[in-house]
């Protein structure tokens, strides 16, 4: 068996898996998760957050590109639906209550992520 293999496969496995990113707590925010996403032409970046439940998380998302639909950020389940202005970071506060995925997308559901509630 070759030992390269062994150690560049799951090296390359990781590096071409899709983005999925964890909340940061930030002391002077008393517990708050911040995540940044961002708009690109691949949609919500990162597509997948991890976050915990109890918890308010703080999303700061930006617009980086004019073409998309993802011209607003809605999250059905927390009754949230804001503008994203090009350029302009807007922070969108949400507290989860329970483990589970919530969906976050455009206003026409098309470009969308997932919020993974643990």
């Amino acid at each position: 068996m070759n030992i390269s293999k062994l150690i560049v496969a799951p090296l390359a496995a990781a590096l071409l898996l899709p983005p999925s990113v964890r909340a940061t707590e930030r002391p002077r925010a008393k517990g708050v998760q911040v995540v940044q996403l961002t708009v690109t032409k691949e949609g919500f970046v990162p597509a997948a957050v991890t976050v915990k439940h109890g918890k308010p998380v703080k999303l700061v998302i930006t617009r980086k590109v004019e073409r998309t639909c993802a011209t607003e950020i809605v999250l059905k389940d927390f009754g949230v639906q804001k503008a994203l202005p090009l350029d302009a970071p807007v922070a969108v506060t949400v507290t989860p209550k329970k483990a589970g995925d919530y969906r976050y997308a455009c206003g026409m559901d098309m470009v969308a992520g997932v919020l993974h509630v643990e």
